[in-house]
């Protein structure tokens, strides 16, 4: 029996076909149509068909559609409450998908809950009672491993790590808020910090590299120029790692995880990220035995294999 694996983002929809080893056997990209929640679910609905043709599978060998997306679901698990980045709101995304499957049980989760399903059956949670998922892009998306399985609040609305606060009346946050980790601890925040660098030195490499436009500073180029030497670049990456080693730090104090994963294209600074960082969370740490800080594993896959794994998780639950 293969199971279905659909992650939704604001550029580009992933569609795994996945077998009961965890592999995806058959997979395709499409891009994000922008026009309707309709439409969307008519491409990757068609998506879904092509990789089950490429397979040679047929849909009465498929056991669930999961679907991830950037955003917040109802605790009834049928419908997108919010996901700014696709302009979903209110949207009956298990139904419209229902409609071009019937029979097929339909499961959907917020994708950094996915991701970090994925962890725990096949990447860095294997074996973890307890472990938390920071995932570093535009936004901060953020999993939690409580008791072995995935956790989705205590009102089943989802776990929005993201939006706990870090310093109050701090930076704009996309949710409307001042001060939200997300503001101060994404990818993006590295670049809003780089931008300010590079305005105030003018004769840094990340100024040249930039030619002097701050939409070309990107997480990236941040840390490249600070791995290079550039005191404006390394001033901005220093700030951001306090940030995020204060956002680490809280989750084990309040959790007290066995692991903590950072997932991201931030993860490829490798050490010049995670060495810093994990001396940071030790001075700030309560407790003198702590979990590990480690890069997550799964990658560009973990959305697929999250969203296939939706209907085993609700088994065990």
């Amino acid at each position: 029996m293969y199971q279905i694996g659909v992650d939704i983002g604001g550029t580009n929809i992933k569609i795994g076909l996945v077998d009961d080893s965890l592999e995806i056997v058959s997979r395709a990209s499409i891009r994000f149509p922008h026009e309707s929640a309709r439409l969307v679910v008519e491409a990757f609905s068609a998506a879904i068909r092509d990789v089950l043709a490429k397979k040679g599978a047929a849909e009465k060998e498929l056991g669930s559609i999961g679907i991830v997306v950037p955003g917040s679901i109802s605790p009834d698990g049928a419908s997108v409450i919010d996901a700014y980045n696709l302009d979903f709101h209110n949207v009956p995304l298990r139904a419209l998908t229902q409609a071009q499957f019937p029979g097929i049980p339909v499961f959907l989760a917020n994708d950094a809950n996915g991701a970090a399903l994925a962890e725990l059956v096949k990447g860095a949670f294997v074996g973890c009672r307890t472990a938390v998922l920071f995932t570093l892009g535009t936004g901060l998306g953020g999993g939690l491993i409580l008791d072995g399985k995935m956790f989705n609040g205590g009102m089943n609305q989802g776990v929005e790590l993201g939006h706990a606060y870090l310093v109050d009346g701090g930076e704009a946050c996309t949710c409307g808020n001042r001060g939200c980790m997300e503001a101060y601890c994404a990818a993006s925040a590295l670049a809003r910090e780089g931008a300010r660098e590079m305005r105030a030195c003018h004769d840094s490499l990340l100024y040249i590299r930039a030619g002097g436009k701050e939409q070309r500073v990107d997480a990236k180029l941040v840390t490249d120029c600070a791995k290079e030497g550039d005191e404006a670049a390394k001033r901005a990456f220093d700030t951001y790692l306090g940030h995020l080693s204060s956002a680490c730090a809280s989750m084990f104090n309040i959790l007290d995880p066995e692991v903590l994963a950072i997932g991201g294209g931030l993860c490829a600074a490798g050490d010049f990220l995670f060495g810093p960082l994990q001396s940071l969370v030790t001075e700030k740490c309560f407790y003198k035995t702590r979990g590990k800080v480690v890069p997550a594993v799964m990658g560009n896959d973990a959305g697929i294999i999250g969203a296939a794994m939706l209907k085993m998780d609700a088994e065990r639950h």
